[in-house]
């Protein structure tokens, strides 16, 4: 089973969270956040990834934590659901439009972290969310995922359509890099043999 379940708690967040790769969409997401609860439901339909997240933060502060300790253990969960990354395709691909915006993103499950983020959001807030915790949230997850991440906005004007055109994008291609490939049966998709 391609499956996770991360707790994790720090004196800023309390989170639960399972992953099943394999999944239909499905699961429930309380983050206390609504923008980010939004956007991983998203995330988590487009990709077919079963997705509970279940986070107690500190947002009477601000949802900086939360969105940022989120990406964090969502790429914990993708790291331990992959395992040794056996039979996958490792990589994926979306140009994805949402409405004026157009979002391309393109993962690969390397074992090395980086993140090329080119959003041009223009507005500070959505709603009560901090626009600039996008780019947090992604940060956090390729840095325990162990992936190369470009998100790059090809077109756009409206924030909110900019931002869940980016997580519907990432989820469609996340669900094609982990994929299991038939060329790949029982391989590691690498000539060094592991990622």
């Amino acid at each position: 089973m391609r499956t996770a379940k991360i707790a994790r708690k720090t004196a800023e967040t309390d989170i639960i969270l399972e992953l099943n790769l394999d999944g239909r969409g499905k699961g429930t997401i309380d983050t206390g956040c609504g923008f980010l609860d939004h956007m991983l439901i998203l995330f988590s339909r487009h990709g077919k990834f079963d997705l509970t997240v279940i986070c107690k933060g500190d947002t009477h502060v601000d949802d900086h934590h939360t969105t940022e300790d989120v990406g964090i253990v969502l790429g914990q969960a993708f790291k331990e659901a992959l395992g040794d990354k056996r039979g996958i395709r490792r990589y994926g691909d979306t140009v994805l439009p949402m409405d004026e915006a157009l979002i391309l993103t393109a993962v690969d499950f390397s074992g090395r972290d980086y993140l090329g983020y080119d959003l041009q959001i223009p507005a500070q807030k959505v709603g009560t969310f901090d626009t600039e915790l996008v780019e947090e949230f992604w940060l956090g997850f390729v840095r325990k995922a162990e992936c190369s991440l470009h998100i790059r906005q090809l077109a756009g004007k409206n924030s909110h359509h900019i931002i869940e055109g980016a997580f519907k994008s990432a989820g469609r291609s996340f669900r094609e890099a982990v994929a299991l490939d038939p060329a790949f049966a029982g391989e590691i998709p690498s000539t060094k043999g592991v990622l």
